[in-house]
Order: structure tokens, then C-alpha cells, then sequence
């Protein structure tokens, strides 16, 4: 139970500042934000409903296209990531507590901010063993699928998805190309200092020898 606990809050925390994460960049978007949330912001510009809403929708959406490629790494955690994200970053949009953009510094302050926070959110809920994100786990399902490795995989589907993003209007800037450069190593140490954590937090304590007096 005190490792199901653990787990599940690691998740949840994880999931919730990734949708802070993500209404922060948002904020400052024209500075460029992740592909697939240049194809969110662009769908929402488009089509009305909320950024949020997109985004639950376009990870319902790649669930289903991995359900066919390789269902492996579809679980309950993938479920919860892909209807959880969205709906939290809308409620923190919708308190509008956030800064504006000033179209000054402070913008790439609170830019490079919210990609610190995204790789801690990260490194928070992956470490948790719940399940992968649905991106995630498509970009692992197409890897096992063909001859790319996971980052190969990776590059090819957020290429494609900043292509359509651009071509619906989606906000696209020089942050855009530096996201994984930045993000990925960041995420790499988070998920180790989270890992190591919850092996700390989750391990029994040893029982104490007693000494028997004969």
C-alpha cells in the first residue's frame, strides 16, 4: 500500500505540474513552443473548444494509432496522462494568475521557466511506474515497428506534427527547435533524482537484530 501510494502520488504530481508546465508556455507562446503543442495551440486557433481539449482529444487520438501499430505500451497510466494534462493546464489558464507576454527578457524567463518544470513534471511521473505518456508510448511502439530507434522515431512524428501545427497556424519560434535539446537531458537527470527517491521512500527498514543473552 505505501508503494502504491507513493507510485500514484509521484504520477498525479507529476501530471499536474506538467499542465502548469505547459499554461505557462502558452502564455509567452509566440516565442515557439513543443510540436505537439504548436498543433494544440493551432487546432484551438482553428477550431474553438480549448487548448486543453485538444490536447485530451490529439492523445485519444495517437492512442488509438498505437492500439494498431503496438498495443504494449498502452495501460491505465496512459489513459490518466492523456485526459488529465490537457484539463489541468485549462484550470490554470482559467485562474489567470499567469504573466502575460511583455515581448521583453522576462518572456524567455518565464519560457525557459516552464520547460524546467515540464522536465521536472516529467522526470516526476515517469518515475512513478504508472504507464507512459500516449506520445511516448507511440514513438516506442513505431521504433519496436520498424528499423528507427526511439529517438529517430521521435524526431520523424514531431517533424510531422510541427508540419501540420505550421500549415493550421500554429505558433512556431526559434524555442521550438531548441525544446528537445533543452528538455531531454533536464528530463534524464529528474527522472534519475525521482527514481532514486522513490526507492528511498518505498525501501522497509531493516529489521533490528536482538541479541539473545544466553
Amino acid at each position: 500500500m505505501k508503494n502504491w501510494i507513493i507510485r500514484y502520488s509521484f504520477f498525479f504530481a507529476g501530471l499536474l505540474l506538467f499542465g502548469f508546465a505547459n499554461a505557462m508556455a502558452v502564455k509567452v507562446k509566440y516565442l515557439g513552443l513543443h510540436p505537439w503543442e504548436v498543433l494544440n495551440v493551432a487546432l484551438f486557433q482553428k477550431f474553438g473548444f480549448t487548448i486543453g481539449t485538444w490536447s485530451v482529444l490529439v492523445g485519444l487520438a495517437v492512442i488509438v494509432v498505437a492500439w494498431f501499430v503496438n498495443r504494449k505500451y498502452i495501460n491505465v497510466g496512459t489513459f490518466l496522462n492523456t485526459l488529465l494534462i490537457g484539463p489541468f493546464m485549462d484550470f490554470f489558464l482559467w485562474l489567470d494568475f499567469l504573466p502575460e507576454a511583455t515581448h521583453g527578457w522576462q518572456d524567455y524567463a518565464q519560457l525557459f521557466t516552464a520547460i524546467l518544470i515540464g522536465s521536472i513534471a516529467g522526470g516526476l511521473y515517469v518515475a512513478g511506474g504508472v504507464g507512459a505518456g500516449p506520445r511516448d508510448g507511440f514513438m516506442l511502439s513505431l521504433s519496436e515497428r520498424t528499423r528507427l530507434s526511439v529517438s529517430q522515431a521521435r524526431i520523424v512524428v514531431e517533424c510531422i506534427v510541427l508540419v501540420i501545427g505550421f500549415s493550421l497556424g500554429g505558433p512556431i519560434g526559434i524555442i521550438t527547435f531548441l525544446y528537445t535539446f533543452i528538455q531531454s537531458p533536464l528530463f534524464q537527470i529528474t527522472l534519475r533524482f525521482f527514481q532514486k527517491l522513490r526507492i528511498y521512500l518505498t525501501e522497509e527498514p531493516a529489521p533490528e537484530k536482538v541479541q539473545v543473552k544466553h
